[in-house]
């Protein structure tokens, strides 16, 4: 092997898993597999180098000033990347340069902007399981922002999947092997997203992890923390981790933020998805999500906590009011949101600025971008002076303005400097005496070379004559072939080329050792002052980091209260009791979609006494999913601290917040519609307490008839009974309606629907009652279903009544009864028991004529 190819072996055999970017010049260059890959993977062309060997070595490689884009793709095809840099100057070393890796980038700890979603955080996240109970650490190092909590008992598993459905990370790490572990296992398969690398076990080690976090939070550490062996574990192996990888300095990561399960609302996996918080579950966008209706934020740090509060709303009235109290007062002053949505639209994302100032990685653009948002904070913080709301006074009196810093950056970095911190031009005239004298020497130098260049024109009268640069001869004196007579003999011939010669003289090489001396000191110290400003900055981060949250947060609060007054929203009242009452609610989302036609506004009243279960029959198509989902919805907007769309709003707090809506079949783990609907059934029947929400939508339609009614009742009878929980079931079993007088807090409603010959009109309007027609024909002729199906289905369902009816009228003269389909004697069977029950519960004396002609008429329907 040659000592180049050595030397890269070497490097590659402390990192075998990773792509090695080997940087060779001007390229980053990748061998042997490595290049195999990255050529197969970017299209790239794959070629050759002499290694030594008798074959050569497979080589790809990218331009070192582009490799962001290409290192970027490769990260999201699930690859690792080790960073190689030259650790010396080329022209300088002696024999083969000095390499080795600077830095290794996986998919959880990007800090390039370019290659990370401004909307949204990037979490690497630790997992540590062992008997003692679970503790998960998530970091986003691009913000420098870390999370954790821990938890025990029988449910780990099931809390452990819920908060990584909430932080969503991009790159996993655990001590557990994960084939033992067989819910983990699934939902990691169906998460391809994530990267995960279980049995990590170096990382987990709870001595060193104490010394870790100690070392890393100080003081704020809670001793009640350091000693849950768990969630210290996991903090520690993160930190590790993100030590390791990064190979720099993580002592900008200074906040922790340590939670249980009293502090945030609950939100299931399922629940996430179904309720459609942050995208679609058709097709996994964000346009149709509530995050798109709640999104008028005017920086990128502002939509990512946006987003984090939303998957996370609060349980705590006093920290709701604070928000709602915020929103409230931006919500009633339209000038000021106005001239803050002007000043906030200037402000860029310091978060992940200030992260790139600290790794180094920052250029002179960056900087700048710094700058221009620090300008914009003494205007910011003029505006929200007379706010009088606890959340904008205390931004006001936290939000530091940064005028030093802003000053430092505008004195010495250009307006527009380059790309390139190593090749000059960075430095603002007058910031330095050196660099001014440097650059006035080589400025002055280039005014001698076009002196030279006329002189030696007018001397020889050759009037072609150009001098010109380049890397390999420096300045030459360039003369085209047919003035190559009339050359002087002083000029010395250094280069043919077709159409010219090329030619130095004594005097044009002495000036350009002046010249490309002085270009050589200038660029150097231009970099040398580049970093030490950039350091003076990144001294100061943690400033900047804080005033950079409170920019978040205000900006958060001004697009909940921009949404509020475009979506006619009002305040909630939010309170520790166990009602909700809501007055003309809309759903949030659907109602953007219907500009042209109204949207019918619902009320709703439910508790944990007399109205604990809202029992809705009702059409397909009427509504009723639409209706919970708004319900629960409403609840979740209340808990973050937003307006809610309805007239009026009183939210008691819900711990968790759970819904059974909608199915299909899993057939890469083998299991059915109605399988699915029940793992989500008992999962929410184990979990579920007395101050949870919980939507069912038509449970047990996956199964035959009377299983599914079955089941069904049997549902609403434990959580009516057991659990007690505030609750909206949806149903087509109609027979089911008779629990409202079988079974404390069981309420009927139905979504009204008006019936026009063989037409029907939704009315989307709920009621009190309950209904015993779903309308399934008349629907399926609004889907489109050709009308010779249509017909058909009226022809059987018309013969199916007549042999119910004749079924009935023979066991009620006592005849002898032909042979019949069971299912239809046992479902008439029903709505006879029904009907009786119904009657034996009339108090005659309290219906007007005209209501008891209105229940004789219904009775008689239900019979026929």
């Amino acid at each position: 092997m040659t000592p180049m190819m050595e030397q890269y072996l070497s490097i590659k055999e402390k990192y075998k898993d990773y792509l090695l970017f080997y940087r060779l010049g001007d390229f980053y260059e990748m061998f042997f597999d490595d290049a195999i890959i990255a050529s197969r993977e970017l299209e790239l062309t794959l070629t050759g180098r002499d290694c030594g060997e008798a074959e050569r070595a497979p080589m790809c490689g990218v331009p070192y000033h582009s490799a962001e884009t290409y290192i970027g793709k490769l990260i999201e095809k699930g690859y690792k990347i080790a960073i190689c840099e030259q650790l010396e100057d080329p022209a300088l070393a002696k024999g083969l340069v000095e390499r080795d890796v600077v830095r290794i980038i996986t998919p959880g700890t990007l800090i390039e902007t370019d290659l990370l979603d401004s909307t949204q955080n990037n979490y690497v996240c630790a997992i540590y399981l062992d008997e003692a109970g679970t503790g998960v650490c998530f970091a986003d190092i691009s913000t420098a922002q870390v999370f954790a909590t821990g938890f025990t008992g029988d449910k780990n598993c099931s809390r452990l999947i819920n908060e990584i459905a909430t932080y969503a990370p991009r790159e996993i790490i655990t001590n557990a092997d994960i084939t033992g572990h067989e819910k983990l296992a699934e939902y990691f398969a169906g998460h391809k997203e994530i990267m995960v690398t279980d049995k990590c076990t170096a990382y987990f080690d709870y001595v060193m992890a104490i010394e870790s976090a100690k070392k890393q939070f100080g003081d704020t550490m809670r001793e009640e923390d350091l000693n849950d062996r768990p969630l210290i574990t996991a903090i520690g192996a993160l930190l590790g981790y993100i030590a390791e990888v990064g190979k720099s300095d993580i002592s900008y990561i200074r906040d922790l933020t340590v939670y249980g399960e009293s502090q945030y609302l609950e939100i299931d996996v399922n629940t996430r998805r179904s309720l459609e918080l942050t995208q679609t579950m058709r097709q996994g966008e964000k346009k149709g999500s509530l995050l798109w209706v709640l999104d008028k934020t005017k920086t990128a740090p502002g939509a990512r906590l946006l987003r984090k509060w939303l998957e996370s709303p609060l349980l705590h009235s006093s920290y709701i009011e604070k928000r709602l109290g915020a929103v409230e007062e931006l919500f009633g002053d339209f000038l000021l949101r106005e001239e803050l949505s002007v000043q906030l639209s200037k402000v860029l994302d310091l978060e992940r600025l200030i992260t790139k100032v600290i790794y180094g990685t920052a250029n002179g653009r960056d900087l700048r971008a710094v700058a221009a948002t620090l300008a914009v904070l003494p205007a910011i913080r003029g505006l929200i002076e007379k706010c009088n709301s606890p959340e904008l006074v205390s931004i006001y009196r936290g939000l530091d303005t940064l005028e030093d810093i802003y000053q430092l950056i505008d004195k010495s970095i250009v307006d527009d400097p380059p790309f390139s911190v190593r090749e000059g031009g960075i430095i603002r005239t007058g910031y330095d005496k050196d660099v001014d004298y440097l650059r006035s020497v080589r400025d002055d130098g280039n005014e001698w070379i076009r002196k030279i260049a006329d002189e030696e024109r007018e001397k020889t009268g050759i009037k072609t004559l150009k001098v010109g640069y380049n890397r390999v001869f420096g300045y030459y004196i360039e003369v085209t072939k047919s003035f190559v007579n009339q050359v002087p003999d002083r000029y010395i011939r250094k280069q043919t080329l077709t159409n010219c010669e090329r030619y130095i003289t004594e005097e044009l090489k002495d000036m350009e050792s002046t010249i490309l001396g002085a270009t050589d000191k200038l660029n150097a110290l231009e970099y040398e002052l580049f970093k030490s400003i950039r350091d003076r900055v990144a001294e100061n981060s943690r400033r900047i980091q804080k005033t950079a949250a409170l920019l978040a947060k205000l900006d958060v609060y001004l697009s909940l209260a921009t949404v509020a007054v475009r979506n006619r929203y009002v305040r909630p009242i939010v309170n520790n009791t166990d009602t909700i009452r809501i007055k003309d609610g809309r759903h949030p989302v659907v109602e953007q979609f219907v500009k042209d036609t109204y949207f019918v506004p619902n009320d709703t009243y439910i508790n944990t006494t007399d109205n604990r279960l809202m029992l809705i029959t009702g059409p397909n198509m009427a509504g009723k999913s639409t209706y919970m989902r708004q319900v629960a919805l409403i609840t979740i907007l209340a808990q973050m601290g937003s307006f809610v769309p309805a007239a009026e709003a009183e939210i008691g707090i819900v711990d968790k917040v759970f819904t059974r809506v909608g199915a299909s079949d899993d057939l890469a783990f083998g299991r059915s519609t109605f399988m699915l609907e029940m793992n989500e059934v008992a999962y929410i029947l184990k979990n579920a307490t007395r101050k949870s929400l919980i939507i069912y939508d038509e449970i047990g339609r996956g199964t035959s008839t009377f299983d599914g009614m079955s089941i069904a009742r049997a549902i609403i009878e434990y959580t009516c009974k057991k659990i007690g929980a505030k609750t909206l079931f949806a149903t087509h079993y109609h027979e089911l309606t008779s629990l409202e007088a079988e079974l404390e807090g069981v309420v009927n409603y139905n979504i009204a629907a008006k019936k026009r010959g063989d037409s029907i009109i939704f009315l989307r309007k709920i009621v009190r009652g309950s209904t015993d027609d779903s309308y399934g024909i008349e629907v399926a002729k609004l889907a489109g279903v050709p009308n010779e199906v249509i017909k058909r289905a009226r022809e059987v369902l018309l013969m199916v009544e007549a042999a119910s009816r004749a079924v009935k009228e023979a066991g009620i003269t006592g005849q002898q009864q032909p042979e019949r389909d069971e299912t239809a004697i046992s479902i008439d069977d029903m709505i006879n028991e029904q009907v009786i029950e119904e009657l034996k519960g009339i108090d005659l004396n309290t219906l007007s004529p005209y209501e008891a002609m209105t229940l004789l008429y219904n009775l008689q329907k239900r019979l026929k």
